[in-house]
């Protein structure tokens, strides 16, 4: 068996480990980066990149759909071409791949390790049957995979997840998805407006990662108008028939629906890679779900020569996320015993349904938390159904809410639906990291027409109803929820 004596060893070879590896690389020579699988990005082969393609699609066939709108109406049947569409989104998946891939072919040979990693001991690894290291540090970016309750497994080939779908050579009839989280909500809206009979099923009422009841109660009938949406469902019987698969559930409300699918559609969730990689072999703290726990601003864990990094640390499962994260546990691991805290930044998260759905900073669960006891932040709303832009484009469906601190009026975060509210969102997440006040926020320049001008609205709600000055600041300070 092969031995390497090395400073830093990454297990992963996605976002996380990449950026992880070339992090430490830029302190320490002799770094390694060890994969098991096909190098590359969780993002480009099956996750942001190919999902957007297929949603993109779907896009131009709603554009078509709506013109009757505006007076303008194309002649004959819109026609759906399946393989088409499926070969373009393969396509366009393989190119953002193969650039992955290039830079990926750019580091050294000697520098990447093909296998399973397994913890020996705190300091040592074996991978596979072939190598074994001993590393001064270690980057922990095995990223995560789809997870689904273990009786699903009985569809066989007829349950898919989102990998799967961008296989596809073709499109089906009719697929039922279970989990309104951002994956199921992108993939069912798209495929339903490829022409695909689509349900989109939850448990207790989650649309997406809103916690605003009010956002979520109207993101739940928005998205419902255009396709099945329901988010608290009771399933009786699921179970294979043939080439099909037939559902029994108990609907919101209460009452007996079947169906019958070609394909049921797991989004419910993913789980952290980390339950093969020997942990019990380490002296590190898990959390109750058996993953490393990790300092937020250095990613180091109770073992201090151990760092985590990207979706297998279980903190937000976001591109942006993982690359910070792989930046700041690099950087720490090729430096250590020098670790330093790295850039955190406001968090924001966007769904890209029609309309997008956001969060930026804090949560409406966060705050209300945090302030229950003293009712030390405020809510600011703007609906976009009468909103000037939204109302010329045909587009005016959506409600954001944003929320301040009482006392200094600071901005705290926010939670939206509406259209293309991607760029309210990084507006908002860039006002949030700077921490500025709803009154620096407002003067700001607005442009008109614009769909920002519905921000201004819900800013100027919020302005109106905040009690600032140094008594309301000095009273939230001492808030009990603190």
């Amino acid at each position: 068996m092969k031995q390497l004596n090395v400073d830093v060893a990454v297990i992963g070879g996605g976002t996380a480990g990449l950026g992880a590896y070339r992090a430490a690389k830029l302190t320490t020579p002799n770094v390694v980066m060890i994969e098991g699988g096909s190098y590359g990005t969780t993002c480009a082969r099956v996750g942001c990149m190919p999902s957007k393609l297929l949603i993109a699609a779907a896009d131009a066939v709603h554009q078509i759909e709506r013109a009757p709108g505006f007076g303008v109406h194309p002649a004959g049947k819109t026609i759906v071409n399946g393989r088409e569409v499926m070969a373009r989104v393969k396509r366009e998946r393989d190119r953002f791949v193969g650039f992955v891939l290039e830079g990926v072919g750019s580091i050294p040979t000697a520098d990447k390790i093909q296998g399973y990693a397994r913890f020996i001991d705190d300091n040592t690894l074996q991978v596979d049957q072939h190598t074994r290291i001993v590393a001064q540090r270690i980057v922990i970016a095995t990223g995560s995979r789809p997870s689904w309750p273990a009786q699903w497994n009985q569809l066989g080939d007829r349950l898919i997840v989102n990998d799967d779908v961008f296989n596809w050579d073709d499109l089906p009839r009719s697929v039922a998805v279970f989990g309104p989280g951002v994956i199921g909500l992108e993939l069912g809206q798209a495929l339903h407006r490829l022409g695909v009979k689509t349900s989109v099923f939850g448990i207790g009422g989650a649309v997406g990662p809103l916690t605003d009841s009010a956002v979520r109660e109207y993101a739940a009938k928005t998205l419902g108008e255009e396709f099945t949406l329901d988010p608290d469902v009771k399933v009786d019987i699921m179970q294979r028939e043939g080439e099909k698969v037939f559902i029994r559930y108990q609907d919101r409300h209460c009452q007996t629906q079947e169906i019958v699918v070609d394909y049921v559609l797991a989004a419910t969730g993913r789980r952290p890679n980390v339950d093969n990689l020997g942990l019990e072999n380490t002296s590190l703290a898990l959390d109750a779900k058996g993953v490393p726990q990790a300092d937020r601003l250095t990613m180091q864990t109770s073992v201090p020569h151990i760092f985590i990094a990207g979706d297998a640390s279980n903190q937000l499962p976001l591109l942006h996320e993982a690359s910070d994260q792989a930046r700041i546990a690099g950087q720490n691991a090729g430096s250590y015993p020098e670790v330093n805290p790295g850039l955190r930044r406001s968090a924001l998260s966007v769904v890209f349904s029609d309309p997008q759905i956001a969060m930026v900073g804090s949560t409406f669960r966060e705050l209300s938390q945090k302030f229950s006891a003293c009712g030390c932040f405020e809510v600011g709303e703007v609906s976009f159904e009468n909103q000037g832009r939204s109302r010329v484009m045909l587009r005016n469906k959506g409600i954001l809410h944003v929320y301040g601190e009482q006392g200094t009026g600071r901005f705290l975060g926010a939670e939206m639906i509406g259209p293309d509210v991607e760029h309210i969102a990084h507006l908002l997440a860039w006002a949030h990291q700077q921490q500025m006040t709803i009154n620096q926020m407002l003067d700001m320049p607005f442009y008109h027409p614009v769909i920002e001008e519905g921000l201004r609205t819900a800013l100027r709600d919020l302005q109106a109803k905040l009690k600032l000055g140094e008594a309301e600041a000095e009273r939230c300070q001492h808030c009990p929820g603190e």
